[in-house]
């Protein structure tokens, strides 16, 4: 397989679905018999950020018309269960003792009428004893009162880094020529995708059945089980389409584990979707990290120290945002640099706000930005442009492991080759001309270029690998059941790709089967990249594996030898080497088959570990310096994923990710008051990000294969994410630079850009 995994071919299988009768989302089962007179649940949700329960009024709302019940965790028994992460860290799905965060449930409506729970949840009464609301993670860190008293510290997590060394003080930097600090904000954001959470539930037969909007069904089952205390085999999750996930929906929440118990209680099945500010309020957050860099070095630009200290905001509960700096953040903090020496302390915070989760790129953003923005700083102390001090410090290419200094070995990398494609795509020169031009001018509209070099992680989660099944029915069509979940990346046709070259079977008689967990009870589900590398490998493998046995089929009915038979993948049938002729097809076999059990194979296949996908980002703003508003013009990106399979499905992928990416930079934030009210409860108060926005995205391509797995395929979803941050940043404050600024604060409003300019020493 040279160049592109499959050549060319751009087809995609989702399309006259998505673009006709559109998905089926959770929403939208209103022809299921088992949900015929589901009832629908509401959650009553704190409006205080801390305080202690000391009452809750149901009474009024019990009598409301079409009230079915109205259920506290009293009710149902609920016992506090710990954080996975901090055994000293406890809480009940809905809040007994405590309140901790506006949205936090602590009381549910079951009721004939979704509009009939939302008016009765306004007459559920709560008498709190309010508690002060810590907002600010440093604070929070230094400061009491406890949010979890058994815990002893606001401090949740904060491992000791082996193997690194210790120094916090200035003798780390003691023989640097040039040294540069900053504190910088990697800011909280709502992870926004276009369906909210949603799920539905029935029993059946004794069994649990439950519907639910997720990127990993399987994982789904094993929490809704321990939920309601049963084994696996009694509960089916299943899947429908998924609009969108971006981290936030690979883990199920309180109000998704609850379900069967109220639905066993008034023995209905029942539905629940969230509203567009639940949504934004209760649902995890992402980023929300307070940055400490220290960066140091000759004045020739060559960088020899890297300290950074990451404090996580994980929110008023210990969940994986907790966990990401140490075991993505860190491990990544050395980003594409041969730094000699590097320091990298984290230290998880919890405060009286939304929980913190997984978000598109999940820790490695934040390590990229924050060794990105060191560079930039750095570069402008010793006055040297910041496409060259980058490149004196990259890591040389490299097609066997490299082990960086904070202990993290990546498979293969070409980090300057990535760096001049992006920065010649954008002609980097001229920009620089032009802003030089408009500077000597004094021009109102400076323009601004952003570099940006990074490497992430992918499929960076034990156990490394997926399972896969082939199956070909009598009539030709075959059937993929992979462990991966789709909710917009396209796996439909990539999968149905895969198989189809493999068996030479045409890909629109491919379907393809996930996110039913009776029909794949086996997989790891969509998140950090993994799918193609892992699911798509597996795929790959299988399908092959397929072809092989079908062909001892096939023999039989050609009445040869089974080493004589070859499938002709072009026309998709097997025949005796050197007679083409006379040929069976797969219809054939599969229905020679049927005796036998049918034509199927399985696997769960292993892959060698994660790969490291890298890339080059170039962004050009303008910046009007009267008003501060940044404009996007441009944004290069050169995102190396491997072996490509579909070079549209790669492109979708890049373009999502810069979007958000971009987003981050200029205008997401997701911001509360001093006593933890949220401010951008909506998408009206809440900067979401449109087209007009975003300017022109040129993608240029670099394919650097992987010996990690067999389609030398890495990771692209979160890429466009991880690069496009830091330069659009980067260019909003070099647009301004010349005018003594040196840092602003994502996001870079308009507001914040001309704040830094007036506040600046020209």
């Amino acid at each position: 397989m040279g160049g592109s995994i499959l050549g060319n071919r751009v087809l995609r299988k989702e399309d006259p679905k998505f673009l006709t009768t559109g998905g089926v989302y959770v929403d939208d089962l209103l022809d299921e018999p088992l949900l015929a007179g589901a009832a629908h649940v509401t959650y009553v949700r704190s409006t205080l950020a801390h305080g202690r329960i000391q009452s809750i009024g149901v009474s009024d709302a019990a009598a409301m018309d079409g009230v079915v019940a109205v259920v506290t965790a009293a009710d149902l028994g609920l016992e506090p269960k710990a954080s996975n992460f901090n055994p000293l860290v406890t809480r009940t799905a809905l809040a007994s003792d405590k309140v901790r965060y506006v949205g936090e449930p602590l009381a549910v409506i079951i009721s004939e009428t979704r509009e009939q729970g939302e008016d009765a949840a306004e007459a559920v009464i709560v008498d709190y004893e309010p508690l002060e609301a810590l907002v600010d993670v440093e604070e929070a860190m230094a400061s009491s009162p406890l949010l979890y008293d058994a815990a002893g510290s606001n401090v949740v997590f904060a491992p000791t880094v082996l193997g690194m060394p210790d120094n916090t003080g200035d003798a780390f930097f003691e023989d640097c020529e040039v040294v540069v600090r900053a504190r910088v904000l990697n800011q909280r954001v709502a992870p926004c995708p276009l369906e909210v959470r949603g799920s539905a539930v029935a029993w059946h037969e004794g069994r649990l059945l439950q519907w639910i909007s997720t990127q990993h069904a399987q994982g789904a089952r094993t929490t809704i089980a321990a939920a309601n205390g049963l084994d696996a085999a009694s509960v089916r999750i299943i899947t429908p389409d998924v609009g969108g996930g971006f981290g936030a929906k690979i883990g199920t929440y309180p109000e998704e584990q609850l379900l069967g118990r109220l639905a066993q209680r008034v023995g209905r099945p029942l539905r629940w979707r969230e509203t567009r500010s639940e949504s934004m309020v209760a649902r995890g957050h992402g980023r929300a990290q307070v940055q400490h860099i220290g960066i140091g070095g000759t004045r020739d630009g060559k960088v020899t120290k890297y300290q950074l200290h990451v404090i996580p905001d994980s929110g008023a509960w210990v969940d994986t945002g907790a966990i990401l700096a140490p075991f993505m953040t860190r491990p990544m903090s050395s980003g594409v640099y041969a730094i000699p020496a590097i320091e990298c302390r984290t230290t998880s915070v919890v405060t009286n706000t939304t929980p913190t989760v997984a978000y598109r790129g999940a820790g490695r953003p934040e390590a990229t930005a924050a060794v990105e923005r060191a560079m930039d700083m750095f570069a402008a102390e010793i006055g040297m442009d910041p496409a060259e001090v980058r490149r004196v410090n990259l890591i040389p290419k490299f097609d066997a492991p490299h082990t960086t200094v904070i202990g993290q070995t990546y498979d293969v990398g070409d980090y300057e080759t990535a760096r001049d494609k992006a920065l010649a795509a954008a002609d980097y020169a001229s920009l620089r001309s032009e802003q030089a031009r408009r500077r000597a001018a004094g021009d109102t509209v400076q323009l601004g270029i952003g570099v940006s070099v990074y490497v992430e992680i992918t499929g960076g989660v034990p156990p490394f690998g997926e399972h896969a099944k082939v199956e070909v029915l009598p009539d030709g069509r075959a059937v993929v059941y992979t462990g991966t979940s789709p909710h917009g990346q396209g796996h439909v046709t990539a999968w149905a790709m895969l198989a189809s070259e493999q068996t030479g079977i045409p890909i629109d008689m491919i379907d393809v089967v996930w996110g039913d967990t009776d029909l794949v009870p086996v997989g790891g589900g969509t998140m950090g990249s993994r799918s193609l590398q892992q699911g798509g490998t597996a795929v790959w493998v299988v399908s092959g594996e397929l072809a092989d046995k079908a062909a001892a089929l096939a023999a039989r009915l050609l009445e040869a030898d089974a080493g004589d038979v070859v499938l002709d993948r072009d026309r998709g049938v097997f025949h005796v080497a050197g007679t083409p002729a006379v040929s069976v097809t797969w219809a054939q076999v599969a229905t020679e088959a049927q005796s036998e059990g049918g034509l199927s194979h399985e696997s769960m296949h292993a892959v060698a570990g994660a790969t490291y996908p890298f890339g080059a980002h170039v962004a050009v703003v303008e910046v009007d310096t009267e008003t501060g508003k940044p404009r996007l013009l441009r944004q290069v990106a050169c995102d190396d994923a491997g072996r490509v399979l579909n070079p549209m499905l790669l492109e979708g992928q890049i373009h999502g990710g810069v979007a958000q990416g971009t987003a981050q930079a200029l205008l997401e934030d997701v911001r509360y008051d001093d006593d933890g009210n949220p401010i951008t409860s909506n998408l009206a108060d809440y900067a979401f990000i449109s087209a007009a926005e975003l300017g022109d995205i040129e993608v240029v391509h670099m394919e650097t294969p992987t010996f990690i797995n067999a389609l030398g395929a890495k990771g692209i979803g979160e890429s466009g994410t991880i690069g496009s941050t830091p330069a659009v940043q980067s260019a909003v404050i070099d647009a301004v630079s010349h005018l003594g600024v040196r840092h602003i604060d994502m996001p870079a409003t308009a507001e914040r850009v001309w704040r830094a300019i007036a506040g600046a020493t020209h």
